[in-house]
């Protein structure tokens, strides 16, 4: 299989397709570059480091063009470690999620862990859809995930209502970990809308990122306040007021940041969260008409409104071995196409970031249909 030669005429420019880690562009690692010998290695205390926090946080601010009252607060860890530090900061006593695939089990799986708190409420549905949040007045904390990553599942962020139309009165904590900057938000709909920077926005792991409302703000400082034992590494009142210093509590990645600041303004120099969206739905439309049209291949979501447009999910016929294609794809340099291993399927999974040109996406679909043609 790996003897395939795919032409050089239909490869991509560039072959990086994976999910996260994603492709960082030549122009941030320029500029990281440029500045590496008076930034790397110095202190994330000093205003060289702090600089560049400040311009993460007001790049973010922009970007999503925040409510007033909002805060942009990060800290070390990624997604993960936020999953932890909601269970101990901002659930109170009882919350509710929706888990439909493997990462937006992992908050319920936190708080069903947690001794001091209820047992969630856990709704789940088939896996390629996603359930729906029920407002419920006994739950204080509700956890939502704007995009699975290893499913390709998409979902539209707004509050729990009521039958009669009212808000829940719980504040709304959104996964946007592979979705933000790449799909639209409004955030207001949020009370922590929180993601990592080694997806959309090009850089590399190990930083999380939330965007907090003062509703959010005030569960934090109350349950800080109350008595309950949490980490420092964890505690979220900690790294709000390290972040209101541009500074994070423990010692950052500088190159992460530098690369997140370079993306954030690429973004907003260029149009805004508008312009980063469109460039994935660029991508997604070639994705999955190609798919459609395809006599081998079919989108995995069924529902067009649930089908991510930052991380497409495609089935492959029986007879065709996706993980085939994969193997012959990486040996001619297209790289990280495998599918979600824990999701078991014959399946492709392609990111489609705003950092991904469109064109080589359709280049893509063109690699996988002479893989598939000099298999068989």
């Amino acid at each position: 299989m790996a003897t395939i030669a795919i032409p050089k005429e239909l490869l991509p420019d560039d072959g990086r397709f994976g999910a996260g880690p994603s492709k960082i562009r030549s122009e941030a690692l320029d500029a990281l570059l440029a500045v590496a010998p008076t930034y790397l290695g110095t202190s994330h205390r000093q205003a060289t480091v702090k600089d560049v926090v400040g311009r993460v946080r007001s790049g973010i601010a922009e970007l999503f063009s925040i409510p007033d009252g909002y805060e942009v607060v990060l800290g070390n860890g990624g997604s993960t470690a936020f999953w932890d530090i909601a269970t101990f900061c901002l659930i109170e006593k009882k919350s509710q999620h929706l888990s439909f695939g493997e990462f937006s089990s992992k908050f319920a799986q936190s708080a069903q862990m947690a001794p001091f708190i209820e047992d969630p409420i856990v709704f789940t549905s088939e896996t390629g859809t996603h359930p729906e949040a029920v407002a419920m007045a006994e739950i204080d904390c509700y956890g939502l995930t704007q995009n699975e990553t290893s499913t390709g599942v998409m979902t539209k962020i707004t509050r729990p209502r009521y039958d009669n139309g009212n808000p829940a009165e719980g504040i709304v904590l959104v996964d946007a970990t592979s979705a933000a900057g790449g799909i639209r938000v409004d955030v207001g709909q949020t009370d922590a809308y929180y993601f990592a920077p080694q997806k959309c926005f090009g850089s590399d792991g190990g930083l999380w990122i939330a965007i907090m409302s003062p509703k959010a703000l005030e569960r934090s400082a109350a349950i800080g306040a109350s008595g309950r034992y949490i980490p420092p590494f964890l505690d979220l009142n900690i790294a709000i007021e390290n972040s209101k210093l541009n500074q994070t509590y423990n010692t950052p990645a500088l190159a992460t940041l530098m690369l997140l600041a370079e993306q954030l303004e690429w973004f907003n120099t260029n149009g805004g969260l508008e312009w980063s969206a469109s460039r994935s739905d660029a991508s997604a439309k070639i994705l999955y008409e190609w798919a459609e049209a395809s006599a081998v291949a079919d989108p995995f979501v069924r529902e067009p409104a649930q089908r991510s447009t930052v991380v497409g999910t495609i089935d492959f016929v029986e007879g065709i071995d996706a993980a085939a294609i994969a193997k012959v794809l990486r040996a001619n340099g297209v790289v990280d196409t495998e599918p979600y291993r824990k999701l078991g399927r014959n399946q492709l999974r392609i990111s489609m970031f705003p950092g991904i040109d469109s064109e080589d996406v359709e280049k893509l679909t063109g690699c996988i249909d002479y893989v598939v043609q000099n298999l068989s």
